[in-house]
């Protein structure tokens, strides 16, 4: 991606009761941190989570196909043209998930394969991507098991909420916040399949429901943000087994609050230095300095994230800001990221935008 300005912003948005939302928005980002009105440059239903194509101009986001039962929505994988000169999306093709709705999507770092996670749904479906982008048949499928977390209200099955590809493209974890786990798969050379990794899980603490996670880019580490127990463990991976063990866990709330909070993304900066978690409920953006030799993190700062729930943020490609989309204030906010300390400004952009539940940077030209 270049790193010239103007970057532009897709927008992925949840439908909600009496919402405005139409489908997936875009906004031009400038080089003092503002952002242009946003615009419709696609209708689709409920299109929560967004990824791009590693090489072709194509953008993946998560979809709805055809409701024959108005109670049940049916899951889908939609893949996108994306012109990078106007930032209009034109729909390639779409592929049922064979289940219920989509809350998280990647794609494999040779954009050979893609993984949807339902967390409704309690399932994981995994794609073979054609060359130009298009999205293959179902060619994984992975219904999580195990023991419920002690939580009932909210671990009262499998709830999988995250398909994460590793940077070498050959496992993909799935954080499951029903079952207290992360379990992990090795993904086939060529194609989506998988087979379970050894080990094929990483217990969480009982509670902490674990909602996304990010490896570093040497894939040694993996940071896992937790969404009922507001907070952050950091696994490292042996280089003798392959396997996983726990090396931290850190709170993503100042001592002493009280208050109701679900945590929701969590992102690496791009130098490795830095690693930010969103809290819905404080409000804030949890930030820390990451120690690059054993992984671990150390608090710097929790900032106000410009809106109310932080469904998502991202960084951007330079390092320079960080977006945060506030799902139940219809805005997103862009914080300056200070390059030496990690410190987050308060909000010097921000725009409206209904529902907004993901946010992608992406080229203009």
């Amino acid at each position: 991606m270049t790193s010239t300005f103007p970057w532009r912003l897709l927008i992925g948005t949840s439908s909600s009761p009496g919402g405005t939302n139409r489908g997936i928005y875009a906004a031009d980002f400038h080089g003092d941190g503002s952002l242009s009105a946003a615009r419709l440059v696609t209708e689709a239903p409920n299109p929560g989570f967004l990824a791009r194509h590693p090489i072709r101009s194509v953008v993946y986001a998560a979809g709805e196909v055809t409701r024959t039962d108005p109670k049940v929505v049916a899951g889908a994988l939609n893949a996108y043209a994306y012109d990078a000169k106007s930032g209009v999306l034109e729909l390639l093709n779409q592929q049922a998930t064979g289940g219920m709705g989509v809350t998280h999507l990647s794609v494999t770092p040779d954009g050979r394969a893609a993984y949807t996670a339902s967390y409704h749904g309690g399932q994981v479906a995994g794609f073979s991507l054609e060359t130009d982008g298009r999205v293959g048949a179902r060619s994984a499928w992975i219904l999580p098991t195990g023991t419920l977390g002690p939580r009932r209200d909210r671990q009262e099955k499998p709830h999988p909420h995250c398909a994460l590809v590793d940077p070498a493209g050959a496992l993909v974890s799935v954080c499951d916040l029903g079952l207290d786990v992360v379990l992990t798969f090795q993904i086939a050379p060529k194609g989506a399949t998988v087979k379970p990794a050894k080990p094929s899980s990483i217990a969480a603490l009982p509670g902490d429901g674990p909602r996304h996670g990010r490896f570093s880019d040497d894939g040694k580490f993996l940071y896992v943000i937790n969404e009922l127990a507001s907070s952050i463990r950091v696994l490292a991976k042996s280089n003798d087994t392959g396997g996983w063990s726990a090396v931290q866990s850190i709170s993503t709330l100042p001592a002493g609050f009280q208050g109701q909070n679900i945590c929701s993304e969590i992102q690496i900066h791009p130098s490795g230095a830095f690693v930010y978690g969103a809290n819905r409920g404080h409000e804030s953006i949890a930030v820390f300095r990451r120690n690059p030799s054993d992984g671990t993190l150390a608090p710097i700062e929790i900032a106000p994230c410009g809106g109310r729930h932080p469904r998502h943020f991202a960084l951007s490609p330079d390092g320079a800001w960080l977006v945060s989309a506030n799902r139940d204030t219809n805005n997103l906010a862009v914080l300056r990221i200070d390059p030496k300390t990690g410190q987050l400004s308060s909000p010097v952009g921000t725009t409206e935008v209904p529902s907004p539940t993901c946010v992608l940077f992406c080229a203009t030209e």
